[in-house]
This record gives structure tokens, C-alpha cells and sequence, in this order.
């Protein structure tokens, strides 16, 4: 790849103090940020120039908790309470999921992910494998998990896969995948198998990706079953020791003990404000869990719960429902909930060192959003305007690791087409299989 100059853009790095570079200069080199300037740098003879006027440039959405293949069931169990939607409807449709077909939906999850500038992607999904393998083509970042759950046959099978995969992906495409384990919550692995899987995290030096405290329901029903609250729980198992990054899905419902838990363990949790909404799951109680000290990014959840991939929405409900709920208006600023689709998931993933930022040295995972738009004038202040107006649609230009994956609202390594249209007939079949 030939050095790339993005020149003149209204630059937000997302390094503290998090000021605006207007106008700002970023350079790539290879798969990392080179220089990141508010003075003007002179483009070299082999550089490509990209005109930043009229742009915002900042560091690429990372979703820190999806399902992207579940897009073959967006709109098929709508309005439905989580468990009666997983029980009655998910799980019957999954067990029809063909290799092909979870092919076909991650690469239409990957595709929409990368259109609304997300450049790194935290799965949890059935044969990790074949979502690996469209990550791998797409060119997209990746935490992918080797999922674990008993309401599946064969839980220790399922041990010995997700290992497997673990050892055969950690590092792959070029890097960009990284590989966890994926027990899928309290709920669905036992305490003996939670054990094994812990114990093959910390042989293997990988993190842990889970679902805690989902729902009201979850909650009330743990202490019959384990005689206390699923967080608390797990930690007794000692599921949170010796083990990083732990990457904790929802927390809608933790208590105040528990808070401090996540906080004093590094516990990182993937906020899902869209799909909480959506399953009348609750409200997580982010703001208090940010004064404890715990870090919070943002996730989708799967397209089949949320309906959609698109983080920039994600930012704002985290920005909006926050201050509805508590009364407050501040209780989660503009530049909070962009920190937490950006800098703060990259260290809910355990990245932090690496992407959610635009600094020398970093990753060159940089999206550019098209600010002309009328919802965007006047130009007062964009990190606002970033949060509560942009759309999806603005994203026009996507690097990840210095290659551009989208150009001028273009995908440049996915037919578009062909994965609509076999996505299309990969649902088909499903639904046909499941009467």
C-alpha cells in the first residue's frame, strides 16, 4: 500500500484532552497512523492526497458486543421478551444454520458494519470459523469467540472446538483477528464447565466474551438457582481472575456491589442500548458504573435484537436515554458516549494500546464523515453534531489498518450485490427449513 495523506479535515484524535484539530493532517504508513498534525504536512511523491475539506476524521466505531450473522433473521421474531424470543424463535431457527448461510450473514454484517464506520467488531457466534473467513476477505478487525453453551450438544465437543479455533485464528488475517472464549452467560454453562473453560483462558492467555445480567428476569431467578445474582456468581467460580480482557455484554441489572466488582476487577462492559430498548431488557446504569470506574463501550447486539448495526445510533441513544432516565443532562455528554464507541470499547477489548485512537504508532483504522450535510449545519460544534445528528449515510471513507475498505460510500472488498442477494436466499432456506 502507498503512504496515504488525509489532508486538511477537521481532525478529532480521541487522545486526552480530546482537542479538535480544524483543520488537521493525518498520514498512513503501511497499516499505522504515521503523524497526526494541525500544521500542514507536505505530501510526499508517492503519497496519496485525500482532500479532508468538508470531512471529519476520527478513529474508526469499534462494536464491542454483535452477532453479525443473525442479520438472516433481522425482522423474523420482533416484540418479544429475550427469553420467549430466544426459546420459542431464535434457537429453532439457528439449528437449521448452515456453514454457507452464517458465511452469507456475516459477510452482510461485516458489509453494513463497515459502511457505518465501524472498523473493528466484537462477535459471539455459532462456527467461528466461517465468520472468521469473511472477516479474513472483507479486511475488517475482529474479536471473534469460540462459543460454549450447554443448551447445545455436546458442551465439552464444544470446549475442544472453541480451543481449536482459538489456537488456529489467534493472530490471523494479518493480525487483525483476535481470538476469545466465548461462554455464552450463567444461564446456558454450568459451573463445571465455566471452570474448564476459565482454565483453558488462562493456559491459552486469551480473554473471556459473555452475556451478564441481561434482564430483570436473569437476575431474579439466579439466586434460586445459585443463590446469588449471575455477576456475583461467576465471581465466585473465580471466572474473573487471572483472565484479560473479560468482555461483560449488557450488565443491565448489577448491583451496587456489583459495580464496584467490575470496577475493581477490570471488568469491561459492552453497553447495548438499542437492543436493552428494544427487548424491554432495562437501562444499564452507566453513569454510575462510570463513576465506579468501570469501562464502558458500545455494542449493537445481534441485528436479529437491535435491528441494526449502526453504532453512530448506538452513541446517540447512549447519549440520550441516560439523561431521560436519571433527569440529568449531563449524565452522559456527547463525548462520553463517542469515547465509548471509540477509545474506551478499544480498552473493553483489551486494544486499547493499539486502535480507538489517531495517534503515531496506532492502527490507521480512520473514518471520514461527510459534515455538508443539512442535519449537520451550521458547523458549530461537531463532536455534538457527531453524536446526536450524524447519520450512518455520512460515513463516506473507511480505512482499516491503512486500507481503504470504503471509498466515497463505496464498499472496495465486498460485492454489495451478491452478498444482498444470497443473504436474501440464505434466510429463505432457513425459514423454508424451520415449517
Amino acid at each position: 500500500m502507498s503512504p496515504t495523506l488525509i489532508a486538511g479535515a477537521t481532525v478529532l484524535p480521541m487522545e486526552p484532552p480530546e482537542a479538535v484539530l480544524s483543520p488537521g493532517w493525518i498520514r498512513i504508513e503501511g497499516d499505522r497512523i504515521a503523524a497526526v498534525s494541525a500544521l500542514p504536512l507536505a505530501s510526499q511523491p508517492d503519497e496519496e492526497v485525500i482532500d479532508g475539506t468538508g470531512f471529519l476524521a476520527l478513529p474508526g466505531l469499534i462494536n464491542c458486543h454483535t452477532h453479525l450473522a443473525m442479520t438472516l433473521l433481522r425482522g423474523v421474531a420482533d416484540d418479544q421478551p429475550l427469553m420467549p424470543w430466544l426459546q420459542e424463535t431464535i434457537w429453532p431457527l439457528e439449528k437449521h444454520l448452515t456453514s454457507e448461510d452464517l458465511y452469507w450473514g456475516t459477510a452482510l454484517g461485516v458489509a453494513e458494519s463497515l459502511l457505518g464506520g465501524v472498523t473493528t467488531v466484537c462477535d459471539l457466534y455459532f462456527q467461528p470459523a466461517v465468520t472468521a473467513r469473511a472477516v479474513a476477505e472483507s479486511g475488517i478487525r475482529a474479536v471473534l469467540s469460540g462459543v460454549v453453551m450447554e443448551v447445545l450438544p455436546d458442551p465439552e465437543r464444544q470446549l475442544e472446538q472453541a480451543t481449536k479455533f482459538i489456537g488456529d485464528h489467534r493472530g490471523g488475517a494479518d493480525g487483525r483477528i483476535t481470538t476469545v472464549f466465548g461462554p455464552h452467560a450463567p444461564y446456558t454453562v454450568g459451573a463445571e464447565l465455566l471452570r474448564k473453560v476459565c482454565d483453558a483462558a488462562r493456559r491459552l492467555g486469551v480473554g473471556l466474551h459473555t452475556h451478564l445480567s441481561e434482564t430483570r428476569e436473569e437476575v431474579e431467578n439466579a439466586p434460586r438457582e445459585f443463590g446469588m445474582t449471575p455477576i456475583a456468581y461467576w465471581d465466585s467460580l473465580g471466572a474473573f481472575d487471572g483472565i484479560a480482557p473479560i468482555i461483560a455484554a449488557h450488565c443491565v441489572h448489577p448491583t451496587d456491589d456489583e459495580i464496584e466488582l467490575l470496577a475493581r476487577k477490570g471488568i469491561g462492559v459492552a453497553h447495548n442500548p438499542g437492543a436493552n430498548l428494544k427487548l424491554a431488557a432495562g437501562v444499564a446504569p452507566v453513569p454510575q458504573m462510570l463513576r465506579a470506574g468501570v469501562t464502558v463501550g458500545l455494542g449493537t447486539d445481534g441485528p436479529a435484537s437491535n435491528n441494526n448495526l449502526d453504532l453512530l445510533e448506538e452513541v446517540r441513544l447512549a447519549a440520550l436515554i441516560h439523561k431521560g432516565v436519571s433527569g440529568d443532562p449531563t449524565a452522559v455528554p456527547a463525548l462520553q458516549a463517542l469515547r465509548m464507541a471509540t477509545r474506551d470499547a478499544a480498552a473493553v477489548l483489551g486494544m486499547g494500546d493499539r486502535i480507538g485512537r489517531l495517534a503515531p504508532g496506532y492502527q490507521a483504522d480512520v473514518m471520514l464523515v461527510d459534515t455538508r450535510g443539512l442535519h449537520l449545519a451550521p458547523t458549530t460544534n461537531l463532536v455534538s453534531h457527531l453524536a446526536y445528528s450524524a447519520r450512518a449515510s455520512d460515513v463516506r471513507t473507511v480505512f482499516v489498518a491503512g486500507k481503504a475498505l470504503v471509498r466515497d460510500g463505496m464498499l472496495t472488498t465486498i460485492d454489495a450485490d451478491l452478498v444482498r442477494a444470497q443473504a436474501n436466499a440464505a434466510t429463505q432456506r432457513l425459514l423454508a427449513a424451520a415449517r
